[in-house]
């Protein structure tokens, strides 16, 4: 028998927490959030409540939990587009369709009781947060800033009468095939920065790199990504959660931010050692050994992890986004222990950045997808 409980009780907050990190238990693939992160969306301060409604739910099955979703309406951005949409995110569940169908029939009630017509995801309260239904790639390494989900979740999610929308692809990118091909990039970089009067950015630490371009990068941010699939305004709240995330691992080693004769940002690129060694295989909680081995990924990383790229558009067919390859290329090339850069998540018909990522040799074994599904005409069967 399987149940529906919206959580309430500290007891039911706790079940949706842990159910993701019981369920992957073992599996090399799944990176766990930081748990404490995870708990703010509970708070009753939390960033994304002034602009967004919320509601959490927990399936049972034969009184285990089984399960659990989360609604969103995103009011700027339905204000934004004009739409009555409602978010699903953090879906999860074991291998039993009845017990997604039970989760998604509450989370499409509760958005029709708030007036929705609309329901899409998975897609959190922003682009800042994960997006996207793995789709491809569940043998392959994940990373700490995208989702990772069993194959059995498609098949579910579909059933129910949910169809794509968007697609995004992650792809590995490698160092340059030679020193001839730097040469040629270094080249071509120097041309454009001589005629439109650009330069590479410069700071001194993390700290010093957000105090400097953070306000230039926030405002490039909403210009680059107005357009963009589920993006939404930046509220000044969501601007000091992105500054907090990236405060400890923020390093200008991994980072780039290209200026014009003004010093205005014109195109920046924000990448962070790759934790997945730190958190693989534990519940997300900071613990010594933990805390020793994220240390050891922000000295000895492995992978880095391509989390924030935005270009002005007024400069997109200037070719300016070749020196921000050049300047991954070159991170790649002088760290030792780097293997690859992980693009995280890119829409796949953003072509300026997939354009840009096939100056690299690359690797795209991953696919995530956000679904779409209309509420009116259930609403009016259920009526009938």
């Amino acid at each position: 028998m399987i149940t529906v409980k919206e959580v309430s009780s500290c007891k039911e907050r706790k079940e949706f927490l842990n159910f993701p990190l019981d369920l992957y238990k073992g599996n090399p693939y799944y990176i766990p959030p930081m748990y404490m992160d995870e708990k703010k969306i509970f708070g009753k301060n939390y960033v994304y409540n002034t602009s967004c409604d919320s509601v959490f739910f927990n399936a049972y099955k034969d009184g285990v939990i089984a399960g659990r979703v989360q609604g969103i309406i995103q009011k700027d951005a339905n204000a934004k587009n004009s739409q009555k949409r409602a978010r699903f995110t953090r879906i999860e569940g074991i291998d039993d369709p009845e017990v997604f169908k039970a989760l998604m029939d509450a989370v499409e009630a509760w958005a029709r009781k708030n007036g929705m017509d609309t329901m899409q995801g998975p897609i959190g309260y922003s682009d800042l947060e994960k997006e996207g239904l793995l789709i491809e790639g569940f043998e392959t390494p994940g990373n700490f800033v995208t989702t990772y989900n069993l194959p059995y979740y498609q098949k579910h999610i579909e059933a129910l009468g949910y169809e794509k929308e968007a697609d995004y692809t992650g792809s590995f990118l490698y160092g340059p095939e030679s020193e001839e091909t730097l040469q040629e990039m270094q080249q071509l970089v120097d041309f454009i920065f001589k005629r439109y009067k650009l330069h590479f950015g410069e700071s001194k630490s993390g700290a010093d790199f957000l105090k400097k371009y953070a306000d230039g990068i926030f405002n490039l941010m909403d210009k680059s990504y107005e357009g963009l699939y589920g993006t939404v305004p930046f509220t000044d709240g969501m601007r000091k959660l992105m500054v907090d995330n990236f405060g400890l691992v923020i390093s200008p080693k991994y980072s780039a931010i290209i200026l014009d004769e003004n010093d205005r940002p014109v195109c920046f690129g924000l990448a962070i050692p790759s934790l997945n060694k730190a958190f693989q295989g534990t519940r997300g909680h900071i613990t010594p050994g933990v805390a020793i081995r994220f240390l050891q990924c922000l000295r000895k990383p492995e992978s880095l992890n391509l989390c924030i790229i935005g270009v002005d558009p007024e400069y997109l067919n200037r070719g300016v986004s070749a020196a921000l390859s050049l300047a991954i290329m070159k991170m790649l090339k002088d760290t030792p222990t780097l293997k690859y850069a992980d693009t995280c998540i890119n829409l796949e018909d953003n072509y300026a950045i997939q354009n840009q990522w096939k100056r690299f040799r690359r690797d795209t074994p991953k696919r995530y997808r956000c679904y779409v599904k209309p509420l009116v005409n259930q609403s009016k069967a259920d009526k009938a």
